[in-house]
């Protein structure tokens, strides 16, 4: 019998598929959305950072819903929020109501992954976080991946508007399914054996008995622990955020290629972030099942990031787009190795607030977004070239490795002496 805790997991691989279908499909679309509303690159620039913005400031308010509602309710509720906005992205007129919709898509995503985390926290035996986090990352990555051919397909074929309705509905088939599926505790699931169930309990992390229920954002906010996690995940999410926003009109311009064949370029990256994903997972459990803790969330994160530093800047050296393509998949496999290092890191020292320490990290990253969607059209105003914004990226991984030579996942945030 298949283990109930795989079916979690491919629960919420699909909706990581889904998350980022849905957010990436707008890119696609960036030429007849512009035509068709009239907007300037400043303009799509904001319209990407109201994403971000709302994405952001909505993270550690939906994982402590989270935290104190439980993954059920809370992912069932955003999945349909995001879902009618990614509808409502159909059908605005302006420029305005385009920054609106995107704001609040940004909110309702929010809350996706401190929900997973929460629930992993609940439902995967420590030795296999590792893995657990890189197969929902993967399945982010391979949404995106999917959403450059896939959507640009819908886009030819139904118009950018009812692009976007269609997916509107695939969201609400997932939260159905989710919600009549999943239980918070795997011990109040219905169909789980009496085996995994005991399984599960045995070896899953274990709260201290005198943590308290709630972590006040106050002792978060005094956490070295905290900021260094958050500024690392700022430098991970720039990089990655200019795949997910700029990279298709960045290509499509600088090498004169047509939507299809663009398309399939940009959906490169992404896959090496999937496999980076992976590939990061399984070393950590690996590492952790030989006993050495601080160990398995270090050195996948150092080795991401530094190759995503060395995959930006050889990318700017290339002359062809195949060229550029190959080393900034590079710099997103790169990238995305530091994913499942950082949440299992949230996961270790949140325990029972996992939700709210994740969605707090988060939060800090997609102010990495934000500002991604904005420096890049602003540099190249300002320059006249894409170079600085390539160094600056690339200058944040090494900052990033830097702090993760000072994070310890083994000091639990609520008893982490602050000097």
């Amino acid at each position: 019998m298949i283990p109930k805790r795989y079916f979690l997991l491919l629960g919420t691989f699909l909706l990581s598929v889904l998350l980022y279908v849905d957010r990436a499909c707008i890119s696609t679309a960036k030429t007849d959305i512009t035509r068709d509303l009239n907007l300037s690159d400043t303009q799509w620039g904001w319209v990407m950072a109201a994403f971000a913005l709302g994405y952001a400031l909505f993270q550690t308010p939906t994982g402590a819903i989270a935290d104190r509602f439980g993954p059920r309710v809370l992912l069932t509720s955003v999945v349909v929020l995001w879902s009618v906005f990614t509808g409502l992205s159909g059908v605005v007129k302006s420029y305005v109501s385009l920054f609106a919709v995107r704001f609040l898509f940004g909110a309702g995503e929010a809350g996706a992954f401190p929900g997973i985390a929460r629930a992993l926290f609940s439902w995967i035996p420590m030795a296999e976080r590792g893995t657990a986090q890189s197969i929902n990352f993967s399945g982010s990555r391979l949404g995106a991946m999917f959403a450059m051919p896939l959507v640009t397909w819908l886009l030819v074929q139904f118009g950018w508007r009812n692009m976007f309705l269609i997916l509107m509905v695939v969201g609400f088939v997932w939260a159905v399914f989710w919600y009549f599926w999943f239980r918070d505790e795997p011990a109040d699931h219905p169909r789980i054996s009496k085996e995994e169930k005991a399984f599960i309990l045995a070896n899953r992390q274990q709260p201290d008995a005198t943590q308290k229920q709630k972590v006040p954002f106050s002792l978060m906010a005094r956490s070295p622990n905290m900021w260094m996690v958050m500024i690392q995940y700022f430098c991970s999410n720039f990089t990655f955020f200019f795949a997910l926003t700029w990279l298709f009109p960045h290509l499509k311009k600088t090498y004169g290629l047509d939507t299809m064949t663009t398309g399939f370029y940009t959906s490169a990256p992404f896959l090496g972030g999937a496999i980076g994903s992976v590939f990061a997972g399984v070393m950590i459990d690996r590492i952790y099942k030989s006993g050495n803790w601080q160990l398995s969330r270090r050195l996948p994160a150092i080795i991401g990031f530094a190759l995503a530093a060395v995959g930006l800047l050889l990318s700017l050296q290339m002359e062809t787009a195949l060229g550029a393509v190959v080393w900034f998949t590079v710099a997103i496999f790169g990238a995305d190795m530091t994913l499942s290092p950082s949440w299992s890191f949230c996961t270790d020292i949140g325990r029972k607030n996992a939700g709210s320490v994740s969605g707090t990290m988060n939060m800090a990253g997609n102010i990495g977004s934000l500002v991604t969607s904005l420096a890049f059209p602003y540099l190249l105003a300002w320059t006249g070239s894409t170079t600085p914004f390539f160094f600056v990226a690339a200058g944040l991984n090494v900052l990033a490795i830097v702090l993760w030579t000072r994070m310890k996942s083994d000091k639990p945030l609520e008893l982490e002496r602050v000097r």
